[in-house]
């Protein structure tokens, strides 16, 4: 930022940025692109989410389970950082840095599905936009979709980050959007049906010895408001018994292949 201000404030040479300049995380380096997101030196992949928990880059084979399925309980939402939730901006609040806290807080849950990849045996870079593409179902109406992608640091790992799961990029999909912003419309129970969303962007490094985790879940709260998990007209004048535990099923067969698109490097 101070080369940025000496060029065009004060007219003195040493700033060359043309195009974009991202700070990789992971590796801790800035990059240099010709645009957002890169052009050139990438190339789309995905990242498969399977039925027995794991992640591949490879599309599902036909046959085996179709759903990993989790209860989702309204009265008992998962929260977005560690109880007990402290004020925004009170005294030692760590508001601030929730978007990295530590993920186990959470992970152990039984009302959430998590997908974890085999230990890498290399780096795998992560860049542009991450989306989600997910099939799903409800026995309810309505209900949300949270996806995580994490980095799950080795056991080994000098402490603070020994084990820690750290959230890379993260967004929510209320179900009753899923053909229109404008017109919400109920869902249809136990209809598989596919949801695609932004996650926005990341330049991060999966380290070799680290692994990639993808966790879904059907609440975020309080950040965002409780789904009664049944249509109505308008949450937030939902009456207490709309309010209704549900079960979810996250699908990952060769018919419904649940998975994130993102861009790798080139000979990755």
């Amino acid at each position: 930022m101070k080369l940025l201000f000496e060029k065009y404030l004060k007219g003195r040479a040493g700033f060359d940025l043309t195009g974009v300049a991202s700070f990789r995380t992971g590796v801790n380096r800035w990059e240099r692109y010709e645009a957002w997101p890169p052009k050139k030196g990438f190339k789309e992949s995905k990242l498969f989410l399977t039925t027995d928990g794991g992640l591949g880059m490879t599309a599902p084979a036909a046959g085996g389970k179709a759903a990993v399925s989790y209860s989702a309980d309204p009265a008992n939402p998962v929260p977005y950082r560690n109880r007990p939730i402290q004020s925004t901006y009170g005294d030692g609040s760590k508001w601030r840095t929730w978007l990295v806290e530590d993920q186990r807080f959470v992970s152990g849950r039984k009302d959430l599905a998590n997908f974890s990849s085999s230990v890498l045996e290399k780096d795998v870079t992560v860049t542009g936009d991450v989306v989600a593409d997910l099939f799903a179902s409800t026995t309810g109406t309505d209900g949300d979709f949270v996806v995580k992608l994490i980095d799950v640091y080795p056991d080994d790992t000098p402490a603070p980050m020994a084990g820690y799961q750290l959230m890379i990029v993260d967004e929510i999909f209320r179900g009753r959007y899923q053909k229109s912003f404008e017109v919400p419309e109920a869902l249809t129970p136990g209809k598989v049906t596919e949801y695609k969303w932004s996650l926005h962007g990341a330049d991060h490094t999966f380290l070799k010895g680290h692994r990639m985790m993808v966790e879904v879940q059907s609440s975020w709260f309080p950040l965002y408001d409780r789904n009664p998990q049944t249509f109505v007209p308008n949450i937030m004048t939902a009456p207490t018994g709309a309010y209704q535990e549900q079960t979810v099923s996250i699908y990952g067969s060769e018919k419904y292949p649940s998975h994130l698109e993102f861009l790798v490097p080139d000979g990755d």
